[in-house]
């Protein structure tokens, strides 16, 4: 976004890596958060709505219980759910400055609607618990007709309210969901930066795919969290009746399980549909290592349903949480690679704004192009034959129009093309550097 552009200044390249680290660990504390209150959310309202159909005090307590374990306290949103939303708004603001793309915008949309989600949904939690004060007080109430009436509207009135604001609060934190995802996920194709309106960014298989297993994720954390609220946290909790005990066991073992279940599949294909040029081997093994945690997840669970041993809800809990951590630094990982050559335009945009600060110019002497090109580029590299680097032929049509970024990835070169090595920094001056690059665009175009 403009705005946001003219508020943040040029980031160095390891100021830029230390945002990818701070972002890793907001995400280790916001997705588990907001995949809790999504899953808990829709798991509290369905067994709401079970309860108004069967009237079984069973599943309305359950469903009570739920939001409250997942929404935790009222300060619990805005810590865990909205301010660090804002921070990413403007962490990516400041690694994606400049570029060609709606991410930041859309975030900061999504932004906007977790925000109404969450009052809606700790208006949902709060009105159950008035929804219990009625209930409680019904038969005392009925007892005198002057009041009883009035009572049972404003019963009425709370039930219907404490639905609404649920419903609606899954709607809306259902749509920031999925913007949010598409936007995050635009940052991994690089060569589609721009190109696409938000109708495609939203329906795009890539999109689809990620925003299935976030959904499947939110399902897989809701249902350990109950597992450890109930069973492990403290000890665990007491039962009013056995019934009662069975439901919170079976629903919350079902719900990890079978939402976990399809995880790794899609694991594997994000892997297989992300650009080749962002992988690596520290991306895979954050995959991996993922996989295996759910592969242990899947064991607790099962062992839990067979033996009824409780204590391994715990075990559960914390091989699915640490599973998702795994997968949030896969993600990083792709993405500080994704946006590597435009970190390292960042750089140089950085080194001009100091310079300016500092009253230097950069053109100083004259440069002589040609001899930097024989001195030190002509040794790799060629027009049209290959070499230790790539043809220039291959490379130079795609930096058309865009001196700064050719500028940039000379001044701090990345590994970009996994058939050649990468090429070293040559240590030019930024004057020289843009010499070199308005010399290598030049003689391109004359040939």
């Amino acid at each position: 976004m403009e705005l946001l552009d003219k508020l943040v200044l040029p980031q160095s390249s390891e100021h830029i890596q230390l945002l990818h680290y701070l972002l890793m660990l907001i995400f280790f504390l916001f997705i588990p958060f907001i995949g809790m209150i999504f899953g808990g959310t829709a798991l509290s309202l369905y067994f709401k709505r079970k309860a108004g159909k069967t009237s079984n005090n069973n599943y309305s307590r359950f469903a009570k219980e739920i939001i409250e374990i997942v929404t935790i306290n009222k300060s619990s949103g805005v810590i865990l759910g909205i301010v660090p939303l804002l921070s990413v708004v403007m962490m990516y603001a400041q690694i994606l400055h400049t570029a060609d793309m709606t991410t930041v915008g859309l975030i900061l949309f999504a932004f906007l609607l977790t925000s109404v989600s969450m009052v809606l949904i700790y208006s949902y939690r709060y009105s159950l618990g008035f929804k219990g004060i009625f209930d409680a007080l019904d038969t005392t109430a009925s007892q005198n007709e002057v009041i009883a009436d009035d009572f049972n509207k404003l019963s009425k009135g709370t039930t219907r309210m404490s639905l609404r604001a649920g419903k609606w609060g899954l709607l809306f934190l259902f749509i920031a969901l999925w913007i949010f995802i598409a936007a995050v996920t635009q940052v991994f194709y690089v060569d589609e930066w721009g190109k696409h309106n938000i109708f495609y960014l939203l329906f795009s298989y890539k999109a689809l795919l990620r925003f299935l297993y976030m959904i499947l994720a939110s399902f897989t954390v809701t249902g350990v969290v109950i597992l450890f609220a109930f069973f492990y946290w403290e000890g665990g909790r007491k039962f009013i009746n056995e019934e009662y005990k069975q439901l919170v066991c079976k629903t919350g073992v079902n719900l990890a399980l079978y939402s976990a279940l399809i995880i790794p599949l899609i694991a594997a294909a994000d892997l297989i549909i992300l650009p080749a040029e962002i992988l690596s081997l520290s991306v895979f093994a954050a995959a991996i290592t993922g996989i295996l945690l759910l592969f242990l997840a899947y064991n607790y669970l099962y062992v839990l349903t067979k033996n009824g041993n409780l204590k391994y809800s715990g075990h559960a809990f914390f091989a699915i949480i640490f599973a998702l951590m795994a997968f949030i630094v896969k993600d990083q990982l792709a993405m500080s690679n994704s946006t590597k050559t435009h970190a390292a335009v960042l750089n140089y945009d950085f080194e001009l704004f100091l310079s300016e600060l500092r009253g230097e110019g950069l053109e100083g002497e004259i440069v002589n192009a040609a001899e930097i090109f024989t001195t030190r580029c002509s040794s790799c590299h060629k027009y049209e034959e290959k070499l230790v680097g790539p043809p220039y032929n291959d490379v130079l049509p795609k930096y058309e129009g865009k001196e700064n970024q050719l500028i940039a990835f000379i001044r701090n070169p990345v590994k970009v093309d996994p058939a050649y090595p990468p090429m070293p920094n040559p240590g030019l001056k930024p004057n020289e550097a843009e010499a070199i690059a308005i010399y290598l665009l030049e003689e391109y175009k004359k040939r």
